[in-house]
């Protein structure tokens, strides 16, 4: 017979916060629930080490939790298949185990939230929702901040969190260094002897044939190269682990070389063009594994220690952490659920297949795509401005979009991807979180990576047969959205450029983009 609780308390598997008040005490009156759930496994086509790392970061978390004498139940798809989604689930564990209370912590997911508020509607029993005691700006708080009827800026939300928390101030309101942001020292090219120096990243090698053979026999779809060993860290030791490989080994750099890109960097040792200086604990972040704040001191006590590391590279990783993870979460919070249906630009092209492959000629898209299917992960430039870029200049359609980078990277869940993606990549959402279209030319990628020097495309041409597809897709694109740019000071000045070539060059141009968005599957 089962033992009766008094509370059931569920754990989402991206709510693996060890330090949570709600474990400082074990309590036998209470069970805790991780599940895997089916109905997690269908929303997107995830990549295959995606659905790796949570599943054995939350049987980790279970473990943990056990050993620490909590109650836990740790449901695998073996157990929860039957069930046809989580309330289905829920009001099953209530029943069986007769619990008088269900508590839950705030989901991060707007479709999650929704669900387990409706269902604490439905039940007769008491019910409670708690803060995840992750982020920097606590939930109840985002309102101070953001407002649907005011677009906030990054660097207006990011000064006002230095301040409030006393981050890199020399004092009250002084910023240290003498300025808040030192992105213009943040843009350097790896050069051949930059790229000699990178660092081989920190692997791990965390079993998951049994997770495999359990995906398998469920018949769960997923994307991306699959191996029986994960590279990701899954729990606090090995996240910890990667903070100080991260600090040690890559924030010396960090800043320089953040936008910068390769494909030069492999040898038959080392795989590490696609890691760079990255820190690459976005999947452990955003799994709360561990949290910002603990990021952002270590990082910073790295910092204070010697001289390796100067001001410039670790405020570009401070602003990361601290400002741009809060901030795309307080503009998704604000804008759901409308802003999943902006169209802005009204793109309404199908992805190309080979988004699914990377099976094109243009180097640059080959290689961050190529990358994102063998690692679930690509930097934030290459998202931006390789995978980004070309969907916007080439009119993909926004949801076709942001269902590509839900599903493809580790680090994905839909309030930090869908404001990047939506957002900041496709200017979908009209300029609700950047003031400009992130729209480039070849001479963008040219000037950040060695791609174009190893591409079948010529960087330079603009209307020749290996023409950069990337010059004339641009054009195309700041045409048909003159109306819309034209008076942004920050675009307005390249229409002069163009204005400036005759008609049939420009007409020409034209053509050749027309062409190619007709071809778009043979890039």
């Amino acid at each position: 017979m089962d033992k009766h609780y008094e509370c059931l308390r569920l754990v989402l598997g991206d709510q693996l916060n060890l330090h949570h008040s709600w474990f400082q005490e074990p309590n036998d009156c209470t069970l805790y629930v991780i599940a895997e759930l089916p109905q997690e496994m269908d929303y997107a086509s995830h990549h295959i080490q995606k659905i790796q790392a949570f599943f054995l970061s939350m049987q980790h978390m279970a473990n943990s939790l056990t050993e620490s004498g909590h109650q836990v139940l740790h449901l695998t798809l073996d157990e929860t298949s039957e069930y046809a989604d989580l309330p289905d689930l829920l009001s099953s564990l209530i029943s069986r185990f007769q619990c008088r209370r269900f508590e839950y912590q705030q989901p991060d997911e707007f479709r999650l939230c929704q669900q387990l508020s409706s269902f604490c509607q439905q039940q007769t029993i008491s019910t409670s929702c708690v803060g995840s005691e992750h982020f920097i700006v606590p939930f109840h708080d985002i309102p101070q901040y953001f407002t649907r009827e005011k677009n906030g800026r990054l660097e207006t939300f990011y000064r006002k969190l230095r301040k409030k928390h006393q981050i890199l101030m020399e004092d009250a309101e002084k910023p240290e260094g003498g300025k808040w942001n030192f992105d213009k020292a943040n843009r350097d090219k790896l050069k051949p002897k930059d790229i000699a120096e990178l660092p081989t990243p920190l692997l791990f090698g965390n079993d998951v044939s049994e997770i495999n053979q359990r995906l398998f026999r469920h018949k769960v779809k997923s994307i991306g190269v699959s191996r029986d060993t994960l590279l990701w860290p899954v729990n606090r030791e090995q996240s910890l682990q990667l903070l100080d490989f991260f600090c040690t080994h890559c924030l010396p750099n960090f800043g320089r070389f953040q936008d910068a890109m390769t494909c030069q960097a492999d040898d038959l040792v080392d795989e590490k063009q696609w890691s760079l200086y990255h820190s690459r604990l976005s999947f452990v972040l955003n799994s709360k594994i561990i949290s910002p704040l603990e990021v952002i001191e270590c990082a910073i006590d790295h910092y204070h220690s010697g001289e390796a590391i100067n001001i410039a590279q670790i405020e570009g990783f401070v602003r990361q952490i601290l400002g741009w993870r809060e901030f795309v979460r307080g503009i998704y919070w604000t804008h759901m659920p409308d802003y999943a249906q902006h169209n802005h630009l009204e793109a309404n092209r199908a992805l190309p297949s080979w988004f699914w492959n990377g099976e094109t000629r243009m180097k640059c898209l080959h290689h961050a795509i190529s990358q994102s299917l063998e690692y679930g992960y690509a930097h934030h430039i290459q998202r931006l401005m390789v995978t980004g870029n070309f969907c916007m200049i080439a009119g993909i359609d926004p949801s076709e979009v942001d269902a590509w980078y839900l599903g493809i990277y580790v680090d994905a869940i839909e309030w930090v991807e869908m404001p990047n993606t939506r957002g900041m990549s496709q200017y979908a959402d009209g300029g609700i979180v950047g003031s400009k279209a992130y729209a480039a030319s070849g001479n963008y990628i040219n000037k950040m990576s060695d791609y174009c020097q190893h591409c079948h495309y010529q960087v330079k041409e603009k209307t020749t047969e290996n023409a950069c597809p990337l010059n004339s897709l641009y054009w195309h694109f700041m045409t048909q959205h003159r109306e819309q740019f034209e008076r942004n000071p920050r675009v307005g000045m390249v229409y002069r450029n163009w204005d400036n070539q005759p008609d049939e060059n420009q007409q020409a141009v034209l053509d050749k983009a027309n062409k190619l968005l007709i071809d778009i599957e043979l890039l």
